[in-house]
């Protein structure tokens, strides 16, 4: 029997298993894609063959990528754009490690307190939050963005619309300021050449301005896998898990199976309560199935697969919470053209960002020219100049919104994408009920019924809908700040890139899935680790340091319930020491303590 089954090896389940592992328990982690273990000579950086959703190196499917992908059915237009494999959606992420609105957590008693979705907070407050916060910023490491011509560009728009400058960590009006990533500094002959051979490390370190944020970062050249200038889990907590020694078997702590997917949660009955005892899978390549019992189980597969698990082993849903409340932060694009070269194909993907507590956000993202070609002709408001689908807003943008096409779409991209600057609103949607995933009718694949994930734009509450409409005037106004020629709004439809809360975190057991410590209500010992837990859209900043600062307190409550440990983090501050077993680690992997 192991201590800990943990399902999924993505933004979460990695530090799930780096944090447990850290304390010795014996661990399994089952990964349903691939592990690239050599990124360069595995990833070609090319668009189409990282991103195509059917056979890309970063999709949700199989390792062979001559079998299907993983299908999901999705009832509206929409695209969701998930990655399976080790690292999971953080390969192709952008870095940005933002910290949530203290507005989200419990008690809190701001000016503004009404403008968030009151009904489903964090059961804790913000100040019990930040140790982890803190945790997280010096384990990745978490670092003020180096800045480029693109974000300068972007801060010179930021800098017309009366606003402040933002000085700390903690958001708490609406300022602007360069992003928080999880992007090692550009240091040596990084950010200086473009000179392949002289961006070798260890003569450059840290990100090398490739712009390839999201076909996977394999900068720089030789550099060991912990030094990889971005942080995704499969770069930071993966390797340092993989080394952790278990204090039983005097073994490794961790076996790491991948290509391999869970099929069922297995429980039974113990003192009147339903026990997770441990999974069932099967290897993708060979149909071969498998079991293990463990004394605790880690749910980490995603907001999507998360539930579709759930409903597959025929677990409980006594209040009819597992997979509803899905928030995507409820994306739109709006973007200007220039006469100057804005360099926005170089650096990382996004390094400047504007906060509005209460309404989400807007930060510049630069792209290739496939996905920026995506952008201008993915719209709900059908073709500009055409149709309007029912919808055609007008603001303070050029003309109505729209899918370019045609002329104008040649026109836009015939400078090239160095002449666009990108601004995407990340809106605080609210908590929906009616948003959610669910099997579907159709056929079911080899690992049981197929989810149905529903998100439909037209069915978003009021606040939400306001919160959309006023980032995408403030990205407008930005951008003519800054001096752009023209500019556009797509009205995106549903993109979940930023997906939270179908198995979400709650205080009360009327609308959640789990307790404030992470478990499940409805099966002791089964334990939710990744973005599903998140009981609300974090106020709008990108999601990623908030699931993993959650996710290293869901590791703690498990050590300290099920296996006798102490707490790490004491009086509000976290435990660590030069002998403590977690600062030597990274002390031991060359990064920061």
């Amino acid at each position: 029997m192991r201590d800990v089954i943990i399902i999924g090896a993505g933004g979460g389940g990695g530090v799930v298993a780096k944090e447990l592992a850290a304390q010795g328990l014996d661990i399994l982690v089952i990964e349903g894609g691939p592990r690239h273990a050599k990124p360069r000579e595995q990833w070609s950086r090319l668009e189409n063959d990282a991103n195509n959703p059917i056979d890309g190196y970063l999709r949700v499917g199989p390792e062979n990528r001559n079998k299907p992908a993983a299908y999901r059915e999705l009832a509206q237009n929409s695209f969701l754009w998930q990655v399976s494999g080790v690292g999971g959606t953080t390969q192709h992420y952008f870095g940005n490690s933002p910290r949530a609105y203290p507005g989200v957590f419990e008690g809190y008693k701001g000016d503004d307190a009404d403008m968030y979705d009151v009904d489903h907070r964090f059961p804790f407050s913000y100040e019990e939050m930040v140790p982890y916060f803190e945790w997280v910023e010096t384990t990745l490491p978490v670092q003020t963005a180096a800045v480029g011509t693109k974000e300068s560009v972007y801060l010179r728009g930021c800098e017309t619309l009366g606003i402040p400058v933002q000085t700390t960590k903690t958001t708490l009006e609406a300022s602007y300021r360069p992003q928080e990533n999880a992007i090692l500094q550009p240091s040596g002959n990084a950010g200086k050449t473009s000179d392949k051979n002289l961006l070798k490390y260890p003569q450059a370190k840290g990100c090398t301005f490739c712009g390839h944020c999201f076909q996977g970062c394999a900068s720089p050249d030789k550099a060991p896998r912990n030094q990889v200038a971005k942080r995704s889990t499969d770069n930071s907590y993966v390797p340092m898990a993989l080394t952790a020694e278990s204090w039983t078997s005097g073994g490794k702590a961790i076996e790491l199976i991948t290509d391999a997917s869970v099929t069922k949660l297995r429980t039974e009955k113990r003192d009147g309560d339903l026990t997770i005892t441990g999974v069932t899978w099967l290897e993708n390549e060979s149909g071969a199935e498998h079991s293990e019992d463990a004394k605790v189980v880690v749910l980490a597969g995603g907001c999507v697969e998360n539930p579709r698990l759930w409903f597959n082993s025929g677990l409980p849903n006594p209040n009819d919470w597992v997979g509803r409340g899905f928030t995507d932060h409820f994306l739109d694009w709006t973007f200007g053209v220039f006469d100057e070269n804005v360099g926005s194909s170089k650096g990382p993907a996004s390094a400047a960002r504007c906060d509005y507590p209460g309404y989400g956000m807007n930060m510049n993202v630069g792209l290739m020219p496939g996905i920026e070609a995506f952008t201008m002709t993915f719209s709900d408001s059908g073709i500009r100049g055409q149709y309007k689908n029912g919808r055609g807003m007008t603001g303070p943008w050029d003309g109505s919104t729209g899918r370019l096409i045609g002329p104008e779409l040649k026109e836009v991209l015939g400078q090239g994408v160095d002449h666009i600057l990108n601004v995407v609103s990340i809106v605080d949607d609210d908590v929906a009920a009616n948003n959610r995933v669910s099997l579907s009718a159709l056929p079911a694949d080899d690992n049981g019924a197929v989810p149905k994930v529903r998100l439909s734009n037209r069915e978003r509450t009021p606040r939400s809908v306001r919160n959309r409409e006023f980032l995408a005037k403030e990205a407008a106004r930005l951008l003519k700040g800054a001096g752009a020629k023209k500019v556009y709004r797509m009205d995106f439809p549903a993109l979940p890139l930023h997906v939270h809360s179908t198995m979400r975190m709650g205080s009360s057991d009327t609308n959640s899935v789990i307790d404030e410590s992470g478990e499940t209500r409805a099966v002791k010992g089964l334990f939710i680790g990744d973005s599903s837990a998140l009981p609300n859209a974090v106020g709008g900043p990108n999601p990623t340091l908030t699931l993993q600062a959650l996710a290293t307190r869901t590791s703690e409550k498990i050590f300290q319930k099920y296996f006798g440990g102490d707490p790490w983090v004491r009086n509000g501050s976290p435990v660590i020491s030069t002998d403590d077993r977690i600062s030597k680690r990274l002390l031991e992997l060359g990064l920061t303590v």
